[in-house]
């Protein structure tokens, strides 16, 4: 046996000194907890047609079986029919299922977190109505328990859970605003004491792409809001949310929502990105059951709702442009409409890609897929659907509203030489702000 494939690396990863059989009961219990009366009605209604496997970009780009999604939940599915199925006291005195096993979990990783982005393309096609997005999110609170996740997820997690965000500490952020404020001449307020507005970020916004969060300082200012954004909470991606970590999924959460209260603040505005409408605006209910004390939109909604009501002027700038629709923000979230008001808003011609709106292509780096390294080369080749489509339409603009899209986008560009620039909406309005 040569040396290196003795010292290969096995096809997932592991957190914790937990041994085997631990793992399977974390795993287990987990699951069992999330089998609802939805859940189960969902797990049950399957009738094996294939449309989810035509709807999955990972399987258009690969071709392979395993990358159908209701696939993906095998483990998830067996686990119900043993354990909480109308049937299951006779499903396992018969041995009718097989019990799910640490190597099924292992090799099942791969599955639900390199080869899904919760995109919810799938939940569209079935014709059962099946919510297999849902259904991948309800399985990675399992994976999770058992320490079962992509190790750089779950260093973002553990990052998360000390600082606040996967990439920035709390304490930097008033030196972080500063410079940005200072690099694109336009004032950021931080830590007021008082504000109608708390404004958060995402992780690129405080990083590479630091225009977008100026920009939107921009127009804030412009319209005469009073608003900051504060250390009590400022991230809103929520890492929690991709890997299944339920429990910082609701710490980051609650930070926003608190702090927004805390502050007097009646809204919180979301940055371009998806995963953090998803959480935020969707699942944040999941902790405030009398219903949420602030308003939480998205950057999309908010340039939408202001140039509607004749706050905020643009400039039109008369070429043509397609647009990418972000997954949580469309399908998962219905703001259709409002981004494409806006382009119109801004003069653009729309030429619509091949799949737009509720059924449009993911960019394939959504749910933690663009964080997780060992991911590339499945991320690239789905990448090229998109690419296709978008040299398809002859455009000249190409734009989206997220951020985490954007950065799948630019990498996917990258690594293929396609030289057609993804462009943030938000900078669009920004720069074409009328006098």
């Amino acid at each position: 046996m040569s040396t290196a494939t003795a010292t290969a690396k096995p096809g997932f990863d592991r957190q914790g000194t937990a041994g085997d059989d631990e793992r399977l009961d974390a795993a287990m219990k987990s699951f069992v907890s999330d089998f609802s009366v939805t859940v189960g009605l969902h797990l049950e209604s399957c009738v094996h047609c294939g449309l989810c496997a035509k709807a999955c970009h990972f399987h258009l780009a690969t071709g392979e079986a395993r990358h159908t999604p209701i696939w993906k939940l095998e483990p998830f599915r067996r686990a119900y029919l043993r354990q909480a199925s109308p049937f299951a006291p006779l499903v396992r005195a018969l041995g009718l299922v097989k019990a799910p096993t640490i190597a099924d979990l292992q090799q099942w990783q791969e599955l639900l977190y390199d080869a899904c982005t919760m995109c919810g393309r799938c939940t569209t096609a079935c014709p059962m109505g099946i919510d297999i997005a849902e259904l991948i999110r309800d399985a990675r609170h399992g994976m999770f328990k058992a320490g079962l996740i992509p190790e750089r997820l779950a260093l973002m997690d553990r990052t998360a859970r000390q600082w606040g965000s996967p990439a920035t500490p709390a304490e930097d952020l008033p030196d972080i605003l500063a410079e940005v404020s200072a690099t694109h001449g336009v004032p950021i307020p931080c830590d007021l004491a008082q504000a109608d507005v708390l404004v958060t970020a995402a992780p690129a916004e405080l990083g590479e792409h630091t225009k977008a969060l100026a920009d939107a300082a921009k127009i804030l200012n412009r319209l005469g809001l009073r608003w900051t954004m504060h250390q009590g909470g400022f991230d809103a991606s929520n890492i929690g949310f991709n890997n299944g970590d339920l429990e910082l999924q609701e710490r980051l959460t609650r930070s926003l929502i608190d702090t927004a209260v805390k502050i007097g603040a009646r809204t919180v505005l979301l940055p371009e990105c998806g995963h953090a409408y998803g959480a935020a605006r969707w699942d944040a209910a999941r902790w405030y059951p009398q219903g949420l004390p602030v308003r939480v939109i998205h950057m999309t909604e908010f340039l939408d709702e202001q140039i509607a009501a004749g706050r905020l002027r643009v400039r039109p700038i008369g070429h043509t442009a397609t647009f990418h629709d972000p997954c949580q923000i469309v399908r998962r979230g219905g703001l259709e409409a409002a981004a494409r008001r806006v382009l119109a808003a801004l003069g653009f011609e729309l030429i619509e890609l091949d799949a737009h709106g509720v059924t449009g292509l993911c960019c394939g780096g959504g749910g933690g897929v663009v964080s997780n390294q060992r991911a590339a080369p499945l991320r690239h080749q789905v990448f090229a659907l998109k690419q296709s489509q978008v040299d398809a339409t002859g455009a000249e603009h190409f734009v989206t509203s997220c951020g985490q899209c954007r950065i799948t986008l630019e990498m996917g560009a990258r690594q293929a030489g396609w030289t057609k620039k993804t462009e943030s909406l938000l900078e669009l309005v920004a720069d074409n702000l009328a006098d």
